[in-house]
């Protein structure tokens, strides 16, 4: 894109002099995407422009992410396509041009915020690169989340075409895996890979024909047992021959599918640790407390999926052992009238997993008694990361295989066990807060006496460069669209001006990114036309809940309950835009007399609020509620906590034939929009994050714009207006949206995959470099310099 600037320079002179000065006249020096393509199309209406309406200026613009304004030099970030950035400098003057690096242009940005525009003599630069050159790497943007099967291709290749290498590596990652004692997949009877090869043609021959019939139980183990097989291999001959047929096949002639097979087949997994520190982490009553809310259902569903499979999968390996996860969290002794100050709390719907808290402590050792919010806890996770280790040790009886971090806090903590440990580590970000406050990184020491964001993309940068994989539930979190950029895409290169700038931090492209979507808990969302699954006496309580008086728990009442209900649930907060719902509906006139609105979320008395974000916002919408005039339409209701009748809250408004609104602002996947559809409930979701891959446009859900409230309302309004005259429709996309879960959110392959990854990064860990101990090393350097230091200085402060 950026080459054929110079012939548009040439070609174009006056018409681009002129655009540039329009940008100029803006007298902001930092211009975003939006509006370098709105004062462009702008522009190209006019006689002076009109000829760069058809022209690759046009493409360039629309390519430029941001722009930097020094004067007569405009600098530009133009991201050519997904995950990959140039950037030029253009003179306004004399209309010369060049490519810079990315270095040169963060130093354009930072004079935004400096002193007088002065730039600082030195700064710290973060470059990874260097550590990455030989390391494989995808190079197609629609590869991009799929990197299990790109690394499978390339080190298949590359591991077993060094012969004798290769394979013995492969059979000193079998003789290692035991469970409470027990040796698994190989005794001492086979010493190295070509006799493992003649062991397998033996037990081959042996297994013909063989059935799962009485002398196989009383026999069958033992024979194996004397040509120097181990338990693990699996429970029937059948199994067993199956998975030893898969071996042979990569011995011979190895292919990447057969390896992904195989390695789904070895007893590895049996014990998995999930950190999760921040907010009130619990089973009942938390929902709604501060810092806590979509992260906790998602984490207690996806234990209850991954203890069935692994439950499923060790049984089919023909072992008696029960699967063990712990959910490390922090135990908080003043819990607001929640379990968190339990120690350890059995998870319900599961055999054995549980809970295990473990609390904070300052630096003479002392617990930390109440709630800290996620933005103040950097402080206290080193101590923490010790101490949760030693209790998870003590709780499991040795390490656990395999470590899941969640949020900055969760996988920074599970970085730092997991290089003690030796145990593979997974991260899940869920959002990452970057993207979620516009120029948060430019402006960062505004906002660090309340946000902490010099710790906290510190630990990001740490943690996703320290993770053997990262799943995400969507393609747009890890590298966004043609037109948006990704949330992790965004800590490829950026800038902390006075603290350090990132030239090559994150690689979109790298092989550790998966997408791995959650589902729905299915026990209690599941379609509104399924009556007999439904519970009566609830059904009661939520038809009181939305329609009854006002009550203490709730505002307005809803006088013309016949009306279709649009429905929004979260937590108050800016990024969510509840507020921003109820300021469109109550804009709408029409729009107010098709529909009521029901809203459920926080508190209504700021007061009972710990959360400083969301005092505000309650005291934001009831400024709404009296200026719009919205008692009669709408209905606001505190957070529901209980998971049934948030269920059927989903199903009753689907019985009006309503529909449910997601209007954050940002969101980065959008659980609620998936139990929405479940339900059966027509979704309006946001276009910026997840619910962008969730919802098919028009199809089984519409996607809003939360920047251009009108045009969301008056598509929602449009919505109303169609299924009045056509019922059919509302149907049409309620049968789309159940049917789009099922095939593609459900927690069962979330768990089938998950579990599949860890085995497979695991063996590649094992055998190869992959785990890249040269990054870790100036990583560890960086959080001593800069993240220790910074987050023991939130203490002085």
């Amino acid at each position: 894109m950026i080459d054929v600037l110079p012939g548009l320079l040439s070609g174009f002179r006056q018409e681009v002099y002129l655009l540039l000065r329009r940008f100029r006249s803006l007298d902001r020096p930092f211009l975003a995407w939006s509006d370098l393509t709105y004062e462009f199309d702008r522009f190209c209406e006019t006689e002076d422009g009109a000829a760069l309406r058809d022209s690759h200026m046009r493409s360039l613009i629309r390519s430029a992410q941001e722009a930097v304004v020094h004067g007569p030099s405009f600098f530009m970030a133009i991201r050519s396509r997904v995950a990959t950035w140039r950037y030029v400098l253009i003179h306004s003057e004399d209309l010369m041009s060049r490519e810079i690096s990315v270095s040169d242009y963060l130093q354009a940005k930072e004079r935004l915020v400096q002193e007088n525009g002065q730039e600082r003599p030195w700064t710290l630069e973060v470059d990874l690169s260097p550590f990455e050159r030989g390391f494989p790497k995808l190079s197609e943007p629609r590869s991009i989340g799929q990197g299990v099967n790109f690394l499978n291709r390339h080190l298949s290749a590359q591991i077993f075409s060094q012969g004798d290498e290769g394979k013995e590596r492969l059979y000193d990652f079998l003789r290692v895996h035991q469970v409470r004692g027990i040796q698994l997949m190989l005794n001492e009877g086979i010493r190295d890979w070509t006799e493992l090869r003649e062991a397998l043609r033996a037990a081959l021959l042996l297994l013909e024909g063989r059935t799962h019939d009485e002398h196989w139980q009383a026999h069958g183990l033992d024979e194996l047992r004397r040509l120097g097989f181990a338990p693990g291999w699996g429970r029937s001959p059948d199994r067993i021959r199956d998975t030893m047929s898969l071996l042979m096949d990569i011995l011979e002639a190895p292919s990447p599918d057969a390896v992904e097979e195989f390695l789904a087949r070895v007893p590895i997994i049996f014990s998995i640790a999930i950190l999760s520190p921040h907010g009130f982490f619990g089973q009942a009553g938390v929902l709604g407390k501060p810092d806590t809310g979509g992260q906790v259902v998602y984490i207690l569903d996806q234990v209850r999926a991954l203890e069935r499979e692994m439950r499923r999968s060790i049984r089919e390996q023909g072992l008696d052992v029960e699967p063990q996860i712990v959910v490390l969290s922090r135990l908080i002794p003043e819990s607001q009238g929640t379990t968190c100050n339990q120690r350890l709390e059995p998870i319900m719907g599961t055999e054995h997993a549980r809970i295990l808290r473990v609390p904070f402590r300052n630096a003479e050792g002392e617990v930390i008694p109440q709630w800290v919010s996620r933005f103040e806890i950097w402080p206290y996770l080193e101590r923490y990361a010790i101490d949760a280790e030693g209790a998870l040790k003590a709780e499991l009886g040795g390490n656990p295989d395999f470590l899941i971090g969640n949020y900055s806090d969760g996988n920074l903590v599970a970085s730092l066990m997991s290089r003690r440990m030796g145990v593979t580590q997974c991260n899940i970000a869920h959002a990452l807060e970057k993207t979620k406050y516009r120029n948060s990184d430019l402006n960062w020491k505004e906002l660090d006496d309340q946000y902490h964001f010099s710790c906290q993309f510190t630990a990001d940068l740490i943690s996703m460069n320290t993770a053997d994989f990262i799943i995400t539930s969507s393609y747009q979190e890890i590298a966004g669209t043609e037109e948006s950029v990704g949330q992790y895409e965004s800590h490829q290169a950026f800038t902390m001006p006075g603290l350090y700038r990132v030239t090559s931090g994150i690689d979109s492209f790298d092989p550790k990114f998966n997408i791995v979507s959650p589902g729905a808990d299915p026990g209690v969302f599941f379609p509104y036309s399924e009556p007999n699954r439904r519970i009566s006496t609830v059904m009661e309580e939520i038809s009181d809940l939305i329609f009854g008086r006002a009550a203490p728990y709730a505002r307005g009442e809803l006088k013309e309950p016949e009306k279709p209900i649009l429905f929004a649930m979260s937590r108050l907060d800016v990024i969510k835009n509840m507020a921003g719902l109820a300021d469109w509906y109550g804009r709408n006139t029409e729009l107010r007399e098709r529909a009521n609105l029901l809203l459920v979320g926080g508190f209504l008395d700021p007061e009972d609020s710990d959360d400083r974000d969301e005092r505000v916002q309650i005291e934001l919408m009831h400024e709404l509620f009296e200026k719009h005039g919205l008692e009669g339409d709408a209905r606001w209701v505190e957070m529901q906590t209980d998971k049934n009748r948030v269920g059927e809250l989903y199903r009753t408004v689907a019985d009006k034939r309503g529909a449910f609104v997601q209007p954050a602002l940002f969101e980065g996947f959008g659980l609620t929009v998936v139990e929405a559809m479940s339900s059966g409930l027509p979704v309006f979701a946001t276009r910026f994050g997840g619910p962008l891959e969730i919802v098919e446009d028009g199809i089984s859900g519409f996607h809003i714009d939360p920047h251009r409230g009108e045009e969301a309302s008056g598509r929602m309004l449009d919505f109303f207006r169609r299924t009045e005259g056509d019922p059919g429709i509302w149907d049409s996309i309620s049968a789309a949206a159940i049917t789009r879960v099922e095939e593609k959110y459900n927690w069962e392959l979330h768990a089938k995959k998950l579990l599949s990854l860890s085995r497979i990064y695991g063996f590649w860990k094992y055998i190869t470099n992959i785990e890249r101990e040269e990054t870790r090393r100036y990583l560890d350097m960086f959080y001593g310099l800069m993240l220790r230091r910074h987050s023991q200085k939130m203490l002085l402060d």
